[in-house]
């Protein structure tokens, strides 16, 4: 087997070899030969199947198994030839050439390496910034917000017109044709004007209504209604005004303080403040991150540490790209682009740049994670995503076991890392 190896840059190595054919025969006799031990075949004692007989039956599936053996020592010995350590070695590798001929098989083939690089001097690439404050101003416009927000419904004191925003109390019964229908009645309800609970036109016609007034009001059902006896028609409906009742702030004081800090009995409106203060702080520190110090920093350590790439790193998170952008695009426009292949190496190209400082980000967030020790453990993982489900009103379980499907699991990890990693280096939580 003759095998040569050229270094294309630090973290990639061609390999080029024939596999001559005497090779993959004596590789076929001696799979058939271990094979013959184990096969159970009419005729044949267990252990006593001739070897012609195991290729006869399975012909094909040696030669498979029998070139890829060899294809295997060929490897194995261009990285031995290279001095590369095995554990070195990253993805899987890229075959430029794979042709069969009346010899033997021509290979070359592209391995790949984890690329070393010297983090020396990266708090340099740390973009300066002014940690964000909470005025006054913003902490009182957060307790009127939230005192709002516990307001009371109650009874208004004088009498006066229904206006938006106002809880009403309501008789009504609705009619199609004149024929009261289903579910179409009720009697002092509670409707909230300006809430959209009910359909289009219902609560916008109530405004102006005072105490007692009752008044006839046409609507018309959307056509998407899930009763669909009632889709799209129009009903009339009697409504009989009883009370108005409106919002009471609640008192800003230091029974809401403990209202609002539940468990903590000690608490008043000054450790609400401060409370309050460092929700703002950290929404600000939230928006700056993610819009600005996030992409800045990323750009800064791309920019600084330039390394060679595992070239097979980089085209799966090329194809990544691609797979994106086909998810965006029509039925016909995947159709032309699987029909022409240049279209598919120009998006290649397009994307390339990209791709790359994407995967140079990956390596050199991994490599600070470990000199700044940074770690987050499968629990944490797992406790995001429940909190993710939670919000979002989905079972937990089945949100993990969907992430586990599409491999997704090492993605969140790597973002929850890169995001402990960039907040320690930005000093954000200080």
């Amino acid at each position: 087997m003759k095998v040569t190896v050229n270094k294309i840059d630090d973290a990639n190595i061609m390999v080029n070899g024939t596999i001559e054919n005497s090779a993959i025969a004596k590789k076929v006799e001696t799979l058939a030969a271990t094979a013959a031990k184990q096969m159970k075949v009419d005729g044949f004692r267990k252990g006593k199947v001739p070897a012609h007989i195991v290729k006869k039956l399975h012909g094909e599936k040696l030669m498979h198994d029998a070139e890829g053996e060899a294809l295997k020592d060929l490897m194995d010995e261009g990285i031995k030839e290279a001095g590369i350590n095995a554990s070195e070695i990253i993805g899987q590798p890229l075959f430029k050439k794979y042709k069969k001929n009346d010899t033997g098989i021509d290979v070359e083939v592209e391995i790949s390496m984890k690329p070393k690089f010297d983090i020396a001097g990266y708090k340099e690439a740390i973009p300066a910034y002014e940690h964000p404050e909470a005025s006054d101003a913003e902490i009182e416009e957060r307790l009127e917000s939230m005192a709002a927000a516990q307001a009371a419904f109650q009874k208004i004191k004088r009498k006066r017109m229904v206006k938006d925003g106002d809880m009403t109390v309501i008789d009504f019964e609705g009619f199609i044709d004149g024929v009261p229908f289903a579910g179409g009645k009720a009697e002092k309800f509670s409707l909230k004007i300006g809430s959209g609970q009910f359909i289009p036109g219902f609560e916008e016609q109530i405004i102006g209504m005072q105490y007692e007034e009752e008044k006839t009001i046409k609507v018309t059902f959307p056509e998407t209604y899930q009763a669909k006896d009632l889709a799209g028609k129009e009903a009339e409906f009697k409504i009989k005004l009883h009370e108005i009742q409106e919002q009471v702030p609640a008192a800003v004081d230091d029974e809401f303080a403990k209202k609002m800090l539940q468990g903590d009995e000690n608490a008043t409106l000054e450790t609400l403040k401060e409370k309050v203060k460092e929700q703002i702080v950290s929404e600000k520190i939230s928006k700056i991150y993610g819009e600005e110090l996030k992409p800045k920093l990323i750009e800064a350590l791309v920019e600084k540490f330039d390394f060679a790439l595992p070239n097979n790193i980089v085209e799966e998170e090329i194809d990544a790209k691609i797979n994106e952008k086909a998810r965006a695009m029509s039925k016909e426009e995947v159709e032309d682009l699987k029909a022409n292949p240049e279209k598919i190496e120009a998006l290649r190209d397009e994307v390339r740049k990209d791709a790359a400082e994407s995967v140079r980000a990956t390596f050199i967030v991994d490599a600070l994670a470990k000199q700044e020790e940074i770690n987050i453990n499968d629990q944490e993982v797992t406790q995001v995503i429940y909190y993710e489900a939670m919000m979002h009103g989905q079972n937990p379980q089945e949100l993990i076991k969907y992430y586990q499907k599409n491999n997704l699991l090492p993605a969140i990890k790597m973002g929850m890392i890169e995001d402990k990693l960039f907040s320690k280096l930005l000093n954000l939580h200080r």
